[in-house]
């Protein structure tokens, strides 16, 4: 559900439905997309469906991006190193040299996380963390990589915000 304002200012629903920009960048991880701001202050102007457009895993520079990621199980099926390291390779996401798993990222962003349901373990440089359905996650800039261990996908709900970069 999207609000916006009519012609009056009247506070309206702009669309209800689902998500019309789902993608499935490797054959364990779907990516729902449901808004992008590209400056900040956002602009609650305007009608457009911001979340039916291409873009990059991090926002723009002033941008922030909303969006549900599922992480499937990792034993399951055959994944290809292509397929974990699509995010090196997407704009706004830059893999470090000897990453522990093909997965490894770092965008400059801040991120707030909620696991919605499921579990995963973030792996970070030289630790990880197992969270679960419930959790909170700020991720500031750091390494990390998801790893779906477990038997059940793992969704998580994500808005990056662009940040200054972490050297």
């Amino acid at each position: 559900v999207v609000t916006g304002h009519d012609e009056n200012g009247k506070a309206v629903v702009i669309f209800d439905g689902d998500a019309a920009n789902v993608k499935n960048p490797t054959s364990g991880i779907e990516s729902t997309l449901f808004w992008v701001n590209e400056a900040t202050p956002a602009d609650n102007s305007g009608s457009q469906d911001t979340g039916n457009m291409d873009v990059a895993i991090a926002p723009g520079p002033g941008g922030a991006i909303f969006r549900v990621v599922e992480f499937g199980p990792e034993g399951e099926g055959e994944v290809s190193e292509d397929e974990l390291d699509y995010l090196s390779k997407a704009g706004g996401a830059e893999q470090p040299e000897g990453a522990r798993h093909p997965g490894m990222h770092k965008t400059s962003t801040i991120d707030y996380a909620i696991v919605m349901s499921g579990e995963i373990d973030m792996l970070m440089d030289d630790t990880e963390v197992h969270v679960k359905a419930g959790d909170g996650i700020v991720q500031r800039g750091t390494v990390h990589a998801w790893a779906n261990r477990g038997t059940e996908p793992c969704k998580i709900a994500f808005i990056l915000i662009d940040a200054v970069p972490v050297p």
